[in-house]
């Protein structure tokens, strides 16, 4: 009786070690939220191209006339050459005369005015190609005197040139005569004051001129 109840709680024992409850599985972390995409910025508008003129600014448009616009058109004083300049008279020694005058300051200067005598506009050369002397060249032209445009006359109007008669040059000699050529062909002879001038390898003359202003002081 003893054993058989020994018996029965050792099957008990054992059954209740065998079904024992099995625990329940943990439950499953929830997965966490992704973070919304960033929002990408707006791309920038591209600029309008700017509108293509008509035609060339006024910088480059020739003026009215068939001349050059005036920021590029050569002119000095009231009687410079304009754009019509081609159609002006070449002056000669028939229609301007020429006179020498002497200067007080600078020494051993001389200026030369051209005045127009003739009834009609005409255009001077570019300076005087004036010989003293027995001279066979011309004096070379003072490139810092040159204007921005030919010097024109009207009847009664007068040009002007500086001579730089003697300096620090070489050869120096007095002569008594000047003559002037033009681009006409004819050839002026201007009387000297004091009937003759000291002239040495510094010779040089300027362009011609509408006023005096820096045609002696150069």
């Amino acid at each position: 009786m003893a054993a058989a109840q020994s018996d029965g709680s050792a099957a008990s024992a054992a059954s209740a070690h065998t079904s024992g409850s099995t625990g329940s599985t943990g439950t499953t972390g929830t997965t966490g939220t992704t973070g919304s995409t960033g929002t990408g910025g707006s791309t920038g508008t591209t600029g309008t191209a700017g509108s293509t003129g008509g035609g060339a600014g006024k910088a480059k448009t020739p003026g009215s006339g068939g001349g050059a616009d005036k920021a590029k058109t050569p002119g000095t004083g009231t009687n410079g050459a304009g754009k019509d300049s081609a159609t002006f008279t070449r002056c000669g020694a028939a229609q301007v005369r020429v006179t020498a005058i002497s200067v007080p300051r600078p020494i051993n200067h001389l200026l030369l005015k051209a005045t127009n005598t003739g009834s009609k506009r005409c255009l001077l050369s570019p300076y005087p190609a004036a010989r003293f002397g027995e001279a066979q060249s011309v004096p070379p032209v003072a490139e810092e005197t040159k204007p921005q445009a030919l010097v024109s006359l009207e009847p009664g109007e007068s040009g002007y040139a500086g001579v730089r008669l003697s300096g620090e040059g070489d050869h120096g000699h007095t002569v008594t005569t000047l003559t002037l050529p033009f681009e006409d062909g004819s050839i002026a002879t201007v009387k000297l004051p004091a009937k003759s001038v000291y002239v040495d390898d510094s010779l040089t003359v300027t362009y011609w001129q509408s006023t005096m202003d820096y045609v002696v002081d150069f």
